[in-house]
């Protein structure tokens, strides 16, 4: 996903949620498997692909899942943090 195509306010619900992970992160994929039991909806990621976007959100480090509002980080949480991402989800 190029910086260009990530969706205009207009075109998307109120919040979204971002993950960048890569592809042999097992903390990414238990992040993954969370997010999935709770039947979150979110777009990945992958950083090494896509390093304009990682600069664009300044990811540092994966698996980082971040809270959008209108194009607006209101959370943030790097690693897999159950507690930290159940309240993120709760935003």
């Amino acid at each position: 996903m190029r910086a260009d195509l990530i969706k205009k306010p207009s075109q998307m619900s109120t919040k979204r949620i971002i993950k960048f992970e890569k592809d042999d992160c097992n903390p990414c994929n238990m992040v993954s498997e969370y997010l999935d039991r709770k039947g979150i909806v979110y777009e990945t990621i992958n950083p090494f692909n896509q390093p304009e976007l990682a600069m664009q959100f300044r990811v540092r480090s994966v698996p980082t899942v971040i809270l959008l509002e209108q194009e607006q980080e209101l959370s943030r949480v790097i690693g897999f943090k159950p507690e930290e991402l159940s309240a993120l989800l709760a935003s």
